[in-house]
């Protein structure tokens, strides 16, 4: 399931606006990847194109190329919509389908893909997504009630059970914890550290102990000032970059003596 990305002299414009200069970066498959960096440096930006939610802004345009497996998901002729049913995207607020219930939040993207299945095949994998998204307990006997019915980070899981249904071979999230509490925060750590057994996981976060507790190698991106291009400074292991990374803006962002 899991697969591997190859991003080699990536480019991001919105207009003639480069926000993201010269990325060139490998994610290995079954492994939490986790971008850092300051606000306004392109990770989230980054993060979009690699399952080309980037180019739904108008506008918007990417040079380079994004693979996955060896397959340039930027190539002529490539369906953006096939992309994405390979690449799951969990968002920074949970966005369920307020008035759908939690079973057909779970069934959304599949049904968005034309997969036609039988109720029993569908209860299925709405069960397994639900384990998969540790939710099902806690939502087993309300499969029917509205997705908005629940709190925050029960909604967050249903938004990565929703996603998982598809059975993606990467899982990216854009900070997925900022709207969430301690508690559910955990939840959804817990979680990533168990969905990386099947799924390639990328995750942007503002947060460095999150990015120091989930992921096994960490990105800092950096900006050189307002209106320049974001871009990648350094990649390497988590240990590596929290602990004794060789540039010196890693170093003061991840220390906190930084802007």
């Amino acid at each position: 399931m899991s697969k591997r990305i190859d991003v080699k002299d990536l480019n991001v414009y919105y207009g003639n606006f480069r926000a993201v200069e010269g990325v060139n970066i490998s994610i290995e498959p079954k492994s939490v990847t986790a971008f850092i960096g300051p606000s306004g440096c392109g990770k989230s930006t980054f993060l979009r194109t690699l399952n080309r939610m980037h180019e739904v802004i108008p506008g918007a345009r990417v040079e380079g190329e994004v693979l996955l497996d060896g397959d340039d998901l930027y190539a002529p002729g490539v369906d953006p919509v096939a992309v994405r049913s390979h690449i799951g995207m969990v968002f920074q607020r949970p966005n369920p389908f307020p008035t759908m219930s939690i079973r057909d939040n779970v069934l959304a993207g599949v049904k968005l893909n034309g997969r036609r299945m039988s109720k029993s095949d569908a209860d299925a994998l709405v069960e397994q997504s639900l384990r998969g998204a540790n939710l099902w307990n806690e939502v087993k006997d309300r499969l029917n009630k509205p997705g908005s019915g629940l709190s925050g980070g029960q909604q967050q899981r249903l938004c990565i059970a929703r996603a998982i249904a598809v059975k993606p071979d990467v899982i990216l999230m854009d900070e997925p914890c900022s709207a969430l509490d301690p508690i559910s925060t955990l939840a959804i750590e817990d979680l990533i550290e168990e969905l990386k057994e099947n799924y390639t996981v990328v995750i942007v976060t503002h947060n460095m102990q999150q990015a120091a507790r989930v992921s096994d190698k960490t990105a800092f991106f950096n900006i050189a000032g307002t209106g320049k291009p974001g871009k990648l400074i350094e990649y390497a292991d988590t240990t590596t970059i929290f602990n004794n990374p060789t540039e010196k803006s890693t170093e003061d962002y991840v220390s906190g003596r930084f802007g």
